[in-house]
């Protein structure tokens, strides 16, 4: 058996550096600065495992389908409900908006023009306060026949939408064949959405429901 050669005073000394609070705390120190290594290589390899899988986010739109059900309180009068029965019977677009939205005020002015050029325009105000939503429209002027107040976002989910503003073109028949991601402006009102209304106007003038053939051409 192997005899340790170390004396008493040899013991007590490698047992106080053992013991030394400096060593203790550099230690300490060590492994609290791994710890965010630590952290980060395994946030890597989640995300390198997650490569190519589908995200658990699925956008539900209503496309060719009625405006979803509603009763929604009128932004004007909160007194007042409205339901699907107050939309219009002819085609019109149904805007989402809000006054938080930077896009929607780059949009207003021109929905404005559009108002002017006689196209009906039913607003659907999106998570937005009241009084602010009514300084908004008392500033840029009222482009909408009527305001929806969906405070809540559940009719605006409903409608499949991603954020604000975006747009939907709906027939006479209440139901929805266009929808636009993002502001319109006189580019895509020409290109798009005005192609689109046409086709359904000319239906609905001849109480007829649209041609399904052309609702795809100029609608998609």
């Amino acid at each position: 058996m192997t005899m340790s050669n170390n004396t008493p005073e040899q013991k007590d000394s490698q047992n106080s550096k053992q013991r030394n609070p400096k060593t203790m705390k550099k230690k300490q120190t060590k492994l609290w600065f791994l710890i965010p290594l630590i952290l980060f290589f395994g946030l890597v390899v989640i995300l390198y495992m997650r490569l190519g899988k589908p995200t658990d986010i699925v956008t539900n739109t209503a496309l060719e389908r009625p405006v979803p059900t509603f009763e929604l309180p009128l932004l004007a009068d909160t007194t007042r409900t409205i339901t699907n029965d107050n939309l219009p019977d002819k085609p019109f677009l149904l805007n989402v908006w809000g006054s938080w939205c930077p896009t929607c005020v780059i949009e207003h002015p021109f929905l404005m023009q559009l108002e002017e050029r006689g196209v009906d325009i039913v607003g659907v105000n999106y998570k937005d306060e009241i009084g602010n939503a009514l300084s908004y429209l008392n500033r840029g002027g009222d482009p909408f026949s009527m305001s929806i107040q969906d405070s809540l976002g559940q009719f605006a989910l409903d409608l499949g939408i991603t954020g604000a503003p975006e747009t939907f073109v709906v027939d006479g028949d209440g139901i929805i064949r266009q929808h636009i991601v993002g502001e319109i402006n006189e580019a895509n009102w020409q290109q798009r959405v005005k192609p689109c209304l046409t086709v359904l106007n000319k239906a609905n003038k001849n109480n007829d429901s649209p041609d399904l053939i052309q609702v795809e051409e100029m609608c998609k």
